[in-house]
Formats: C-alpha cells, structure tokens, sequence
C-alpha cells in the first residue's frame, strides 16, 4: 500500500475525499494504530473500490474486485495460502495462454517470477485492495470438521482413537479450534460433551453455529489442556472454575477467557474470545444515528453526572461505553474503571480486577476509587444499593461516572436506580443521558440483494403508523423494497456479517427530572421522552431495514416490542 501522505494527496486529487475528511480518518489511523487505508475503509469516510481505483491508476494496472469474481478452488490453489497470506497476491483466474492474479503490493516482483515459473504460463498482473484480497483468501480456508479429521490423521496414522497408548495432537486440536473461531469472528467457543461424543459450538454475530463433533474419549484431554493454560486445577471435576489463558496468533496474541462448569456428561468449557480488534470501535462505528451521536456527546462533555448503559448481557454496553472512554482519553485526564473482569486493556486507563476473594467488590473498589483523584470513573455494572450509593455520590462531587444496568429499556433504568435506595432526588440530579441498546445481525455486503414484500406483511409485523411513517407509498405501487442477504461463503450462508446497535436514548432534561422527582413511573417518563423527541429501539431498527442495513426479522428477534 502507498505511504499514507501519497495515497491522501491521490485521493484529493482525484476528488474522492476532500481536507475534513482526511483530517478524521488520520485522528482515527492515530487513536487506533492503523494506516490512512484502513482507517478510510472501517470508518466508511471512502470506499474499497474508490481507494482501488485511484491506487490501480498509479500502478498502471487494471483493477479488479475480487470478490465480485467466481474464483474456481482450483485456481485459488495453484498460490499456497502462506503466500497469498504474506504477499496479499490470489490467483483467480486461468486460461490456456495465461494466469491472472491480483495483488496489493506489484512491486513485489519475485512472486509473481515465482508463480510464471511454477505454472508455465504469462501472468497477467491486476491490481487488488487489502482489504478485497483478506476477504477471499477466507476461501482457502477448509471445512473446520475435515482439518480436524486430517489432524487425527496427521497424529494417529491408521490407529484408531479408542487404543489408549494413542497420544492425539491435542495442542493442535486447540490451537485450531481458536484460530479457527478467531477466524470465524467468533466472540465464544462452547465444547460440550454429550452422551456419545462432543460437540463444538461457535457464537458468531449473537447466534450459536454447530462447527464441530469429535470422540467423547478426547474431550477430557482437551478440557485438561485448557485448564493447565489456564492455571486452573487439573484434578477438580465436580466445581465450576474461571480462568483466564493466552494463545499466540498470526495475527495477534489472543487472550481468552475461561469458564469450565460441570454438567451431566462431563465439563462442559466455554472459552470467551477477547480479541482487541473487536473493541476498536469509535463511537461512529456503534450505529447511532446523528441526532443520538450529539446526545451522548453532550453528555460525555459534561464535567459530572452519569451516563448509564442499558441492555442484556451480550447487547454492546461495555463495547459503547469504551468506545466513549477512547475519545475522553487524554493525557490530562485520570480516567479509572472497576470491572469483572477486566476483558479488553486500555491504554492510558487505570483498570481495577474485582476480586471477592480479597474483598474487593464493585463497592470497594469505588471506594478506593474516589481516593485516586479521578476526573471520570467507569463501574463495570451496577449490582446492588451499596454500589448504586457510592456511584450516585461520585457523581454528585463532581466526577463523570459511567456505568451498565440490566433494563430492558432506558426508562425502566430510572425506577430500577430507585428501587436501589436511591433516593429519586438524586437520580433526577445526576443522571444525565440513558442509552440502552441491542445488536442486530448486518446483511451480508457481499451477497445483499434487494427484494419486494407487501404491505400487509410488514403490518403483521409492525403497526400500519409504522410501516406508513418509515416505507412511504411511492409511485411504483404498494409494495415495499427491502433487502437481504442471499447467503455466501464469506458469512457461512446465514445472509449476514456482522453487526449492529439499535439504540434508545433518554436525555434526562429539566421535565423529566421533575418527572423522576414526582416518582413517575417509566411509561409516564418512556411518553414524555419521545414527546421531546426519543427514538426507540424499535424506530431505530426500522430506520435501520429501510436504509438496508439489516431484517425485518432482526429487529423482530431483538426488540419484540408490541408497535
């Protein structure tokens, strides 16, 4: 790829982009370690094929999309995946007279005098982006269930796995299940023993996928490999244990998180993946919309108070109030967390391990906490009155505390905080914005396809006011555009990769506070908040499938909100 002042003065002059945008994408390469290319790509200020185009031009070459291209298995091949991987070079084209490949670097010589050789044939060069050649080179990538059979294989010759002198590859065996989980975009692994044999599960994008069966006989010695990479004791079955281990991949050291529990037929381990790319996201990348994105600002700008994030477990929170932390992180800041557990580090952030062992809770640590001069205090989550007390007074003293609840949606935060013996007073002094939240599955962007439905579907699953106010009637008659993913090799044919937040947030103004001071439930505060002008999570989900970022049966899945 071109030095990042070269590829930025191409793409001004070529009118892609202008200055501003630019000047973002740079602050985003800085805050998060990556070149002016990636940052422009995941942020979306410019497109793939816009970066492509300008860069093929300067090359002399012509551009291909690659993943816009039928690529046979057999010519993907004839480049060995190690290659393809560390000289972003795929073969993805082959005739009688010639070889076509794409490549990312052409300056890089030598491969393709290596590929010429090795084929016989010209090689007819294109040029590819980064990012377009990662995506296909997913289709070296075999089936999870034969790699594991050819590791038996590899470690077993024509042995069978019941002879006991047999000693399988069992550190392979792990390392490939990660790796391919990592692979996968996985956030979990669940290795579950069943009456006959084990089975392994991977949750990606929010749903549990069947990856894997294998001999029950080989499931102990997995789960003892685990737990010995886990500091956890070998010689316990019968007590659920929690842990924590590291795996070195190509691509990063991959931390991970253990949870062994004791089930009917066996220990059942689920390893939780902490991977720090899954955490780079900016508050752009969370899927609000402009007018919610200026709410939070706000709030964070605020010397002092509480923004509190809502949702069940898995729905982002923490993800949402890192991606806040990131921004508020300077220098000049003291910036300190209480969590359990510390998942993701942060640089420049001081960030405490609660430990009950010790005595050292949510409440204690807060404690603590206030003695460390903190100009903003993130709570992992709000659990009992004792912590829900310090946190109310830490913000009354003025610190900016951010924290998570479990409610279902932002109003319901407020009675929750009640409920806690805090007195409605100081909820209405200190709360400033509530934002709960869910993540919806993203179409597929490489297999999306748009398709019609009647009206009178889409009023079985939402209010006709609905359906009139986000897929107005137009010219073409009644029926309403929507689009999905048709399934892909990229998202393992679900249709989508993945995701997004649909959001709700509740600006504490001066009439709500009056309302939280009269004790008002949260359906007199839910009304008055959209009065003054609060999305719901269901109106942001429809926004959301009208602008085709996502199903109808998405939001259905998340929100189940009677509309």
């Amino acid at each position: 790829m071109l030095a990042d002042n070269k590829l930025a003065q191409l793409l001004l002059e070529a009118k892609k982009t202008d200055q501003a945008t630019l000047k973002k994408a740079a602050d985003f390469a800085v805050e998060n370690k990556i070149n002016l290319y990636e940052a422009l790509v995941q942020s979306e200020l410019v497109s793939d094929r816009d970066i492509g185009e300008v860069v093929a031009a300067v090359y002399k070459l012509p551009l291909v999309v690659l993943t816009q291209v039928s690529i046979l298995p057999e010519v993907i091949n004839i480049i060995p995946e190690a290659i393809a991987q560390k000289s972003r070079v795929i073969a993805f084209q082959r005739t009688d007279a010639d070889i076509k490949v794409a490549i990312a670097d052409p300056s890089s010589v030598a491969v393709l005098k290596s590929i010429e050789k090795k084929t016989g044939l010209k090689v007819s060069v294109y040029y590819a982006t980064e990012n377009d050649i990662d995506h296909v080179i997913s289709l070296y990538r075999q089936d999870l269930q034969k790699k594991f059979e050819a590791l038996l294989k590899e470690g077993l010759g024509s042995a069978v796995i019941s002879d006991k002198k047999i000693d399988p590859p069992i550190e392979k065996i792990l390392y490939l299940l990660i790796s391919s989980a990592y692979e996968q975009k996985a956030s979990d692994i669940h290795i579950e023993p069943k009456e006959n044999e084990s089975l392994v599960r991977f949750r990606i994008d929010g749903i549990l996928y069947d990856s894997l069966r294998f001999p029950l006989k080989l499931h102990d010695r997995i789960v003892t490999r685990i737990k010995v990479l886990s500091n956890l004791r070998t010689d316990e079955h019968l007590t659920a244990q929690d842990g924590k281990m590291q795996i070195t991949l190509e691509a990063e050291n991959l931390d991970l998180r253990v949870s062994i529990l004791p089930i009917a037929d066996g220990e059942k381990v689920v390893l939780r993946l902490l991977s720090s790319k899954s955490r780079s996201f900016s508050l752009s990348d969370l899927g609000m919309n402009e007018i919610d994105l200026e709410k939070m600002k706000k709030a964070f700008s605020k010397p002092n108070g509480m923004i509190l994030s809502t949702g069940p477990t898995g729905a982002g929170k923490t993800t949402s109030i890192y991606a806040i932390l990131k921004v508020i992180n300077t220098r000049d800041k003291n910036i300190t967390s209480v969590e359990d557990p510390v998942e993701y580090k942060i640089k420049g952030v001081n960030q405490i391990q609660v430990n009950t062992k010790t005595n050292l809770t949510f409440a204690n640590g807060l404690r603590s906490v206030l003695r460390q001069d903190p100009d903003y205090i993130f709570v992992g989550e709000i659990r009992d009155n004792e912590t829900a007390a310090i946190a109310v007074n830490a913000a009354l003293t003025g610190h900016l505390v951010f924290s998570t609840l479990h409610t279902n949606d932002a109003p319901s935060a407020i009675p929750r905080l009640i409920d806690m013996q805090v007195e409605p007073f100081l909820v209405a002094s200190t709360v400033n914005l509530v934002v709960a939240q869910r993540l919806v599955r993203k179409n597929c962007e490489h297999c999306r396809q748009e398709f019609t439905v009647s009206r009178e579907q889409m009023n079985s699953y939402f209010s006709t006011e609905l359906v009139t106010q986000y897929f107005p009637s137009d010219k073409q008659g009644k029926d309403i555009t929507l689009t999905k993913g048709k399934g892909c090799k990229k998202c393992n044919f679900s249709g989508y990769e993945g995701r997004i937040g649909i959001f709700e947030l509740l600006e504490v103004t001066k009439d709500i506070r009056a309302l939280i001071t009269d004790k008002q439930d949260s359906d007199v505060i839910r009304e008055a908040a959209l009065k003054e002008g609060m999305v719901s999570m269901l109106d942001d989900g429809l926004q959301k499938i009208a602008k085709g970022l996502t199903t109808i049966e998405e939001v259905f899945r998340v929100t189940k909100v009677e509309s």
